[in-house]
């Protein structure tokens, strides 16, 4: 195992890649997605279980992560690795997004944002040298750069006020933090839905020579087309030996359609937070549990699936646990849904190995028409 940060691309089928991103931690496969421990949990899992799903990193949430217990206090407990059990690579958000989601009076500067909490309704400060200090004292193996996430739509003008801030922002942030052997820090491109915006902002960070790129300010309400034409936008101007991580996103549709465009990192709330709502995914389609047509269904979700919350439990008893409120199901649904992501993405490794990637896609497609509930 090396103890340097390092990317492999082993395999290529049009612009998908698979390939492998070394660190101290362990060994990240790509494309890889990584599921989001907010709070230094992924919700309803043990870690062990987000291992055995076939899970090589997690994603840990700075914003909330220093409102409470506090980075301070998560370094003297041994950093969060130690805290949380989970002894694989974390990769950090900066806070940004969440600052514009979730708290509230936010106050934009050229310094940082200042912003109230949305538990407490304290008032915090958050800086690029701040966030990166944040997500130090955490213990991060990937560190993002602080940016201005803007919601779509949104004028012309605030989106390139938001992508230049961030280029100056990354600067600050790859100051901060300084060349630590074994971790990385990662730039953000952004730029909205203007081609001309992505295109400046991705070339912008790659002559500040990172360790990896992220595209940012994606699935914040555009259409799905537009986040593919802005990956396409971005894509030729990222170096190919460094890994691409498209953050927040999403879908397995979105994910495979990202993947074939030559994206290797995703994170998502999806799989957990539609298994605490009833909803699971499945290689035969989304499957609503609260669905009266389950009740007396004994099949399992997935009689072939490696995952036993997919395997060994009946639709009857899914449908019976989430129409009566009980934790177990939001557990197992959970369980299976972030089994079937990483299934999903160990398929999208085989076929791009194999140079299968377009006809691999097409079958996963109909296979989620095969036998999931019709699509609200």
């Amino acid at each position: 195992m090396s103890d340097s940060f390092s990317f492999r691309v082993a395999a290529t089928a049009g612009a998908a890649r698979t390939g492998e991103i070394s660190t101290p931690r362990g060994a990240i496969r790509t494309p890889a997605f990584m599921p989001v421990g907010t709070a230094g949990t992924v919700k309803g899992l043990y870690p062990e279980q987000v291992r055995e799903a076939g899970s090589d990193i997690l994603l840990g949430n700075t914003y909330h992560l220093m409102l409470r217990p506090g980075a301070e206090r998560v370094a003297r407990l041994g950093g969060l690795h130690r805290m949380m059990r989970w002894p694989r690579p974390i990769l950090t958000d900066s806070g940004g997004f969440q600052v514009m989601s979730l708290a509230a009076l936010r106050k934009m500067s050229e310094d940082g944002v200042t912003f109230r909490s949305h538990i407490d309704g304290s008032t915090h400060r958050l800086t690029p040298e701040r966030s990166v200090e944040i997500q130090n004292l955490l213990g991060a193996d990937i560190v993002m750069q602080l940016d201005e996430c803007v919601r779509l739509p949104a004028p012309r003008a605030e989106q390139e006020k938001a992508m230049r801030l961030s280029l100056r922002w990354a600067e600050r942030c790859r100051t901060a933090f300084g060349e630590p052997e074994g971790r990385a820090l990662f730039g953000i491109v952004q730029g909205g839905d203007q081609r001309d915006l992505r295109e400046e902002s991705a070339r912008a960070l790659t002559q500040m020579d990172l360790k990896g790129y992220a595209i940012g300010g994606l699935a914040v309400g555009e259409p799905q087309e537009t986040m593919l034409a802005m990956i396409e936008i971005v894509e030729p101007w990222l170096p190919k030996g460094k890994p691409r991580y498209l953050m927040g996103v999403g879908t397995p549709d979105d994910i495979v359609e990202a993947v074939r465009r030559g994206v290797d990192m995703f994170d998502c709330v999806m799989p957990t937070r539609a298994g605490r709502h009833g909803t699971a995914y499945t290689r035969f389609g989304k499957v609503n549990l609260r669905n009266a047509r389950h009740v007396d269904d004994e099949r399992p979700l997935d009689a072939a699936s490696s995952c036993p919350a997919a395997r060994d439990y009946s639709r009857a008893y899914l449908h019976h646990l989430t129409k009566s409120g009980e934790m177990l199901g939001q557990m197992l649904l959970s369980w299976a849904n972030i089994a079937y992501y990483q299934e999903l993405m160990a398929g999208l490794r085989a076929a791009i190995a194999a140079g299968d990637i377009d006809s691999h896609i097409a079958r996963v497609k109909a296979g989620w028409l095969a036998g999931g509930d019709p699509i609200d």
